[in-house]
């Protein structure tokens, strides 16, 4: 499955193509795999969020 296009308006449509490509994702990995996933999936954009605040001082 390819990476969802998703439109300018991100619409209820965008949402649910996210979340079945999400599932695509995870479907085949073991309960630790999907929490080292999610994990390192957060931490990346919790260090995205971080670097564009220290952009705005």
């Amino acid at each position: 499955m390819e990476k969802p296009v998703l439109s300018l308006d991100f619409t209820i449509d965008d949402i649910h193509k996210l979340r079945e490509y999400n599932y695509y994702l995870t479907k085949d990995m073991t309960q630790q795999e999907r929490m080292d996933y999610y994990n390192n999936k957060g931490r990346a954009f919790h260090g995205e969020i971080e670097e564009s605040k220290l952009q705005k001082v």
